[in-house]
Parts: structure tokens; C-alpha cells; sequence
């Protein structure tokens, strides 16, 4: 009798632990981007903190604020400004695209100009040059009037972005200070075992800083690359379309490529051979192979996942998370592929000593 007493007990609070649990998890749901970042910020710079703290002999408290000072200072300040020139950029070419759309319309009549095939083609098809650009000025009336009706919306984005930056801010100063004490209470708390929580925690680490490095710094120099090309070439919002071409370089194989590839063929077909020939040659020699240099020195070869398996997770990281997802997914990845390992590796080991006895047994 006392014995089913402690069984029920003990199952009864199971399930208040997972009660309780899984309405903290809903109720911190909102913010889980900013908890999340806090993560990659007090990840990524936990060196820096541990060199601050015992290398120079600093308090916890003050190496950890001079951390995510460190932190504002050399990344968030200077997205924060390549945003702003973005935005700016972005509101002007709109303005012109906008005001000027007889530019548009240009543009089709030197494309008919360089390529009357191509006019034979779409009105084959049903699409004169006429009805092409009725479409292009509607499109542009369209998205004027998108803009406009969200000019509030914006403004009320730009002020959560700011708020949620601040509570990042504050939260990685608490996560880089008390890290090393919150993973121990979680290794302890944890039921899984201590060897198996120390190296997915490892793992996890490791794995996140070879991802933000090798995915965002790669990106970051294919779209610094892709912007210095374009104002080179006079190409109007270099810095906008540099921005666009970070952001989709987050995404395996594709990339920045589809900015300046289109725009080469554009240049191209509008007679301006010589730009478009230099912006195809440069994309794929000097943007293209950024990645391909650059991946292997930032990231290294025992955290990095198949090429297929980036891919997939990354584009399932973008639909399930948003911008989180090129960093979540290829977690999310390692998290399968090692928990499989040490399940296999765990199998492994068990099943030696029942192979060598059966050995010994037909020896015998």
C-alpha cells in the first residue's frame, strides 16, 4: 500500500512538473526570438566574457556589461546603421520607381530593342508590349498604395524592433555573466544522463558559433562583395540591393545570385555588354566562390553537416522560424544527427562484450 502511495505520488508530480513546464514554455512563447538571440549572443561571445573575467581579473558583473558592450558596439551599431542606409535606399529607389515609371517602360522598349524574338515569344503567348507595360504601371500604383497604407505599421515595427533589441541586450548581460552556472543546473536537472546532456550542451555550442560565423560572416562579405560590384558598375541602390543579397546568401546553394545574376542578363539585354559581362564573371569567381572559401576556414569540419542536410534544414529553418531559421535549423539538424550517435555508439558498446563472449564460446 505504501509503496503504490510513492508510485502515485511520484507519477502525480511528473505530471505537475510537465504541466508547469509546458505552461512557462506557452508563456514565454512571445519572446522567443529574444530569448533565442540572447542565446547566440552569450554562445558566440563566452570567450571574450571568459578572457575579460580570468584573464584580466575583472568581476563577474563588469565583464559581462563590458561583453555585451563589445557585442553593440562591433555588430549591433553597425547593422543597425547598414539597416538605416538600407531602408533609405529602398524608400528612394521606390520613390523613383514610383514617380518615374516611364522608366519601366523604357526598359521593355529596349528590351524589344535588343531582343524582337523575345517580343514574338510573349505575344505568342498572349502578352503584347502594351500589356506589359499597363501591367508594370499597375504594379507600381499597387505597391505605392501598399506602402502607404503601411507607413504606420512600419513605424510600429521599427519601435518593437528597438524594444526587442534592448530586452536582448539585457537579457545576454544576465546569460553571459551566470552561463556556466545555468548549464550545470540544466545538466543536473536533466534526466538523460551527464555524459550524454555535457556533449549535446557541447555540441550545441560549438555548432552555434560555426553557424553564425560561417553562415552570417560568409553572407555578410557575399553581400559587401555584391554591393561594392554594383556601385562600381553605377548601379542605383548598391547599398540596398547589398543588403538584399546578405539576407539571401543565408540561403544554401542559391544565394546572392539571384540579384545579380538577373541584373547581369539585364545589363546585357539592354546593351550594356561589357557590365554585364564583368558583373557575371565577378558574381561567379569573386561572390560564388566566397563561399566556398570562406565556409571551411570559419567553420570547422567537425561540426559541419552534409550539403544536402544544410540545405534542407536551413530552407525548413526560414519556413518554420522566420530569419531564426538559418541558425534553429542546422541546430535543430545536429540535434537529430547526435542524438543518433550516441544512440549507435551506445549500442555499439553494449553489444561488444556479448560478441567477444560468443567469440570465446566457439573457441572453446
Amino acid at each position: 500500500m505504501y509503496d503504490n502511495r510513492q508510485r502515485f505520488e511520484a507519477r502525480a508530480f511528473l505530471l505537475l512538473l510537465a504541466a508547469s513546464s509546458v505552461l512557462f514554455g506557452w508563456l514565454l512563447m512571445p519572446f522567443f526570438d529574444v530569448l533565442f538571440w540572447s542565446v547566440v549572443i552569450a554562445v558566440l561571445f563566452a570567450p571574450v566574457n571568459v578572457r575579460l573575467r580570468d584573464g584580466r581579473g575583472l568581476s563577474p558583473n563588469l565583464s559581462a556589461l563590458l561583453t555585451v558592450l563589445f557585442c553593440l558596439v562591433i555588430i549591433i551599431l553597425p547593422l543597425s546603421w547598414l539597416l538605416y542606409s538600407c531602408v533609405d535606399e529602398g524608400m528612394a529607389l521606390y520613390d523613383r520607381m514610383i514617380a518615374g515609371s516611364t522608366s519601366l517602360i523604357e526598359a521593355v522598349d529596349r528590351l524589344r530593342e535588343h531582343f524582337p524574338e523575345a517580343q514574338d515569344w510573349l505575344a505568342s503567348y498572349g502578352y503584347t508590349p502594351e500589356q506589359i507595360k499597363a501591367a508594370l504601371s499597375k504594379t507600381a500604383l499597387s505597391l505605392g498604395s501598399l506602402v502607404a497604407k503601411n507607413t504606420v505599421a512600419i513605424g510600429g515595427g521599427a519601435a518593437h524592433l528597438v524594444t526587442n533589441l534592448a530586452l536582448v541586450l539585457y537579457i545576454s548581460f544576465f546569460l553571459v555573466r551566470d552561463g556556466g552556472r545555468i548549464r550545470d543546473v540544466m545538466i543536473r536537472a536533466l534526466p538523460f544522463g551527464d555524459h550524454r546532456e555535457e556533449r549535446l550542451f557541447h555540441k550545441f555550442a560549438g555548432v552555434m558559433r560555426a553557424t553564425v560565423k560561417g553562415s552570417l560572416l560568409v553572407a555578410m562579405a557575399q553581400g559587401a562583395l555584391g554591393g561594392l560590384i554594383f556601385w562600381i558598375l553605377d548601379i542605383r541602390a548598391a547599398v540596398f540591393w547589398g543588403v538584399v543579397m546578405t539576407v539571401l546568401s543565408l540561403i544554401p546553394v542559391v544565394g546572392s545570385a539571384l540579384i545579380w545574376l538577373p541584373t547581369a542578363l539585364y545589363l546585357v539585354a539592354t546593351g550594356q555588354y561589357w557590365q554585364g559581362a564583368l558583373l557575371m564573371a565577378y558574381g561567379a569567381c569573386v561572390i560564388g566562390l566566397a563561399d566556398n572559401l570562406l565556409r571551411p576556414l570559419l567553420v570547422g569540419r567537425d561540426t559541419k553537416l552534409p550539403d544536402f542536410l544544410v540545405l534542407l534544414s536551413t530552407l525548413g529553418g526560414f519556413i518554420m522560424f522566420g530569419m531564426d531559421g538559418f541558425v534553429s535549423g542546422p541546430m535543430l539538424a545536429v540535434f537529430f544527427v547526435t542524438v543518433w550517435q550516441i544512440f549507435m555508439e551506445e549500442c555499439e558498446e553494449e553489444s561488444c562484450p556479448t560478441e567477444k563472449s560468443d567469440a570465446d564460446a566457439s573457441k572453446d
